[in-house]
């Protein structure tokens, strides 16, 4: 049991909450240029229209932005999404018929709730540029990041596409009474792309390729946009060709500075310390594959409050057992029989774990609660046990023969009390959905751990007992058990039974006003929530600038808001910041999944405070809102889940 245990623990999963397994399909279209009423009329729609096709689709929600369109297909309960995948892939290919040239295939994944991130990778630098680090994010880094297990890895946020860019200068264009649209359909003529071939030459038989593509840039400038009996004007006559990026719709800023980041995802059914220890362990890999002057570094780091949850849970269940096995011992008397019980919790706990990872459960709060929450139900079966097997030492039986006899009586009354416990457990197979997912792992530690202290109970224990009470004298301690405090106790609580008994009616009567009275007085003022909120040290600040706000502006607006933070909460006491102004680049519709923005008036800020501050976040939120207020009037401020727990309830 112990060793299945330790393998078990090894080879489980450790996270927050368990793997919710919610139905969800997201469908990312770009279309570079559209605006967001074109991109609903001419795309969005003919997705939607398909989509009700789907066998167990329960409803769509699309937002549409310019250049991208998000759709957001969620399914029944019990669905069968690969199924629903491959019908989603099918009608997407349909849906595309009908929408203009030009229009390449959107990005389709799952996307569940616990695919939240867990940290970012980060590039600072004092030398290179943006464009630089993009570069090096993108093509040398995310081929690493992404093969990382567990981890999902999209393209870098902050940075634009390296572009091949033709600055055209418009006199010059004039002058040669050009439009633009010559150069692009010359630059189109001067570089197809072409399959090489083979010929035979000399008995061999080479590929011969075209050189029907530019490999440098700057021949570019050498194509001609007209020739024959016009004088030849090449591109170099009309512009300049420079190797830079696409145009600028997003900022990220580390610490008030531009530069980009890769927000660390993990997959649905991947362990949170398990994505976070791998990351940081490849953290050299991805140092030395960036060229000097930039630093990669992983910061964000979400696993701190996964460990303290874990750690946390697993203390106050180990000193739940230490009480416990205090009181036992203060009620039997007997360092003996109190050992017997305490035995039975960790081996009751032994084989809840090894039956949780049998059935594919992870280790997480609920699992963990779970199990804190049985260890005071443990001790009962076996303590029911002990305590007959005493009555019949004292009636003069020998210690195998009171064990025999103790057994047969308790054996029935602890089935029913175990199956009385279970019942209580049975409604969350019913559930479905996230609660479902959330409930039943509790419900399903709590039943296996009382299920082995029932087994325990009737095997380990009485084998124990014919061991260690063979020889020993009942109630040890030569105080005969009339004489006894708790023998005292008794005589009185009978007393007090008695008189109850006599009126009962008005003893429940007064129970069930009572128990009104509290629902209604105390339960009306207790709020609502899933989880408790979490002091977790971080703030996630999304900003609203005028509408039509240029990036640039938003940045500006971002900047002084920092600027209110770290002048409320002492520079001192923050440990970095992070922020991501404008929207996603049409090249990477991918993003919009993880981090929505409609428009470049848009932002999101997010601070760390460094560990020991001392700062309540909440009431700290309070005072940025009227802040916030005074010296940015005109933009909208709205606080967001920062932690990881928020984030996946909400």
């Amino acid at each position: 049991l112990a060793l299945g245990t330790v393998l078990a623990l090894d080879r489980m999963p450790r996270d927050i909450f368990p793997t919710l397994g919610i139905p969800t399909i997201y469908v990312a279209q770009p279309y570079g240029g559209m605006d967001p009423a074109q991109m609903e009329g001419y795309l969005t729609y003919y997705y939607e229209y398909h989509f009700l096709y789907i066998t167990g689709i329960e409803h769509v929600e699309s937002k549409s932005i310019q250049g991208a369109s998000i759709m957001k297909l969620q399914f029944y309960p019990g669905t069968d999404m690969n199924q629903a995948m491959a019908e989603t892939v099918g009608y997407v290919n349909r849906s595309r018929a009908f929408m203009p040239p030009g229009t390449v295939p959107p990005f389709i994944t799952r996307f569940d709730a616990g695919s939240v991130p867990v940290g970012n990778l980060v590039f600072t630098s004092d030398t290179a540029t943006v464009a630089q680090m993009q570069d090096a994010a993108l093509n040398r880094v995310r081929p690493l990041f992404a093969t990382l297990p567990g981890v999902s890895a999209p393209p870098p946020f902050g940075g634009s596409a390296r572009t091949i860019l033709i600055n055209v200068d418009p006199e010059r264009l004039r002058s040669y009474n050009m439009s633009p649209d010559e150069i692009v359909t010359a630059i189109t003529r001067a570089n197809l792309i072409s399959p090489s071939g083979n010929m035979s030459v000399a008995g061999k038989y080479p590929m011969v390729p075209l050189n029907s593509v530019v490999t440098n840039i700057k021949d570019l400038e050498s194509v001609p946009i007209r020739a024959g009996t016009y004088p030849t004007v090449f591109v170099r006559d009309v512009g300049e060709v420079t190797d830079g990026s696409d145009i600028v719709t997003s900022y990220a800023l580390v610490n008030g500075r531009r530069t980009v980041y890769v927000p660390v995802t993990k997959r649905a059914d991947a362990s949170t310390l398990t994505v976070v220890d791998l990351v940081k362990e490849n953290l050299p890999r991805f140092q030395s594959a960036v060229p000097e002057g930039i630093t990669v570094s992983y910061e964000f780091d979400q696993s701190p409050y996964v460990i303290r949850a874990i750690e946390g849970l697993t203390f106050e269940g180990a000193l739940g057992a230490i009480l416990t096995g205090v009181m036992v011992l203060l009620f039997l008397r007997d360092w003996r029989s109190s050992l017997i019980v305490v035995v039975n919790i960790p081996l009751a706990i032994m084989g809840a774990v090894l039956a949780l990872w049998l059935t594919g459960q992870t280790v997480n709060i609920m699992t963990l609660g779970g199990l804190a929450l049985a260890i005071g139900v443990l001790v009962d079966m076996s303590t029911v046990v002990i305590e007959n097997i005493h009555t019949h030492l004292a009636a003069g039986k020998r210690v195998a023969r009171a064990v025999v006899d103790s057994g047969r009586e308790v054996a029935l009354p602890l089935l029913i009390a175990m199956l009385c416990v279970l019942a209580v457990f049975v409604p969350s197979f019913f559930m479905e959905g996230a609660a479902r997912a959330m409930f039943l792992p509790l419900s399903l530690a709590v039943g296996f751990a009382i299920v082995a202290s029932y087994f325990l109970s009737s095997t380990l224990v009485p084998i124990l007992s014919v061991w260690f009470l063979r020889g020993h004298a009942h109630a040890a301690g030569g105080t005969p058990p009339a004489e006894s405090g708790f023998a005292r106790f008794q005589r009185g609580y009978a007393k007090v039974a008695a008189s109850i008994v006599r009126v009962r009616w008005l003893v429940a009567g007064v129970y069930a006003a009572a128990s009104v009275a509290v629902i209604v007085l105390v339960g009306g003022s207790l709020g609502t929530e899933i989880f408790p909120k979490v002091d977790t040290g971080q703030l996630q600040v999304r900003l609203r600038a005028p509408t039509g706000t240029r990036v640039d502006g938003t940045e500006q607006i971002a900047l002084q808001a920092l600027e209110i933070i770290e002048n409320e909460v002492g520079a001192d006491n923050v440990a970095i910041t992070l922020a991501f102004l404008g929207v996603h680049a049409p090249n990477y519709p991918i993003n919009l999944i993880y981090l929505w923005n409609g428009g470049s008036e848009e932002g999101v800020l997010q601070v760390q405070l460094k560990s020991g501050a001392g700062i309540g976040t909440e009431a700290l939120k309070e005072r940025l809102r009227a802040l916030f207020a005074e010296k940015l009037p005109g933009t909208s401020f709205s606080f967001e889940p920062s932690d990881i727990v928020s984030q996946v309830m909400s």
